[in-house]
């Protein structure tokens, strides 16, 4: 047996094995969920966001509109606002685009925003100071219902994540998310995606 089917063997293996215990991962960038009087005041009365593209996640997308984030130090250009709208409006950087604006980011789970700072948001010459809702999103898993048996997981539960990019490594205080309304992806932001070498298709391992 030639050393070229062997090596072909043993992708497929592995392949099988990673499809079996393994979850893909994707990396967001900086991003914004607007709530209606948030979206009132940047693209006026009424206004109903504009679906671009559907996400992984079920009912979610990406809109057509992109506003600005100010901070005391810089702004962030071209941030993309993601639908439908919510009750409360969240801005989630890296730590990263943080240091940018010059607000210190919180690490907090989406939608716990008790205690976090403000942020001016723009769009052209309209402007909203949200008085909380800056975060660095932690890194979580999304875990279909149906899964959650299969990966041995519970909603709530902190667990780490093999990382199997071009740079592997293990991720801690990983949060489990479980919904029947989910697809299972884990979500981690461009400061870890570099750290790990990601690129489209990269998969994870829950450690136990």
């Amino acid at each position: 047996m030639d050393n070229q089917l062997v090596e072909s063997i043993i992708n497929e293996v592995v392949k099988r094995v990673q499809d079996e215990t393994c979850f893909e991962i994707e990396a967001s960038g900086k991003h914004v969920h607007l709530s209606r009087e948030t979206i009132d005041a940047l693209f006026g009365t009424g206004y109903q966001l504009t679906k671009a593209k559907d996400l992984s996640q079920p009912g979610q997308y990406a809109c057509k509109e992109r506003v600005t984030l100010i901070g005391p130090k810089g702004s962030l250009h071209n941030v993309v606002v993601l639908g439908p709208e919510r009750k409360e409006s969240q801005v989630e950087v890296s730590l990263t685009d943080s240091v940018v604006l010059g607000i210190p980011a919180p690490v907090r789970e989406s939608g716990k925003l008790e205690g976090t700072p403000g942020i001016v948001v723009a769009s052209g010459s309209n402007m909203i100071r949200l008085e909380r809702g800056l975060i660095a999103a932690q890194r979580h898993i999304h875990v279909k219902a149906e899964d959650a048996e299969k990966y041995n997981v519970k909603n709530g539960e902190i667990v780490q994540v093999k990382v199997y990019g071009k740079r592997p490594l293990i991720f801690d205080d990983v949060l489990v998310r479980v919904s029947p309304n989910y697809e299972t992806y884990m979500h981690i932001d461009y400061d870890e995606a570099n750290a790990c070498g990601f690129t489209k298709g990269t998969k994870g391992k829950i450690l136990k």
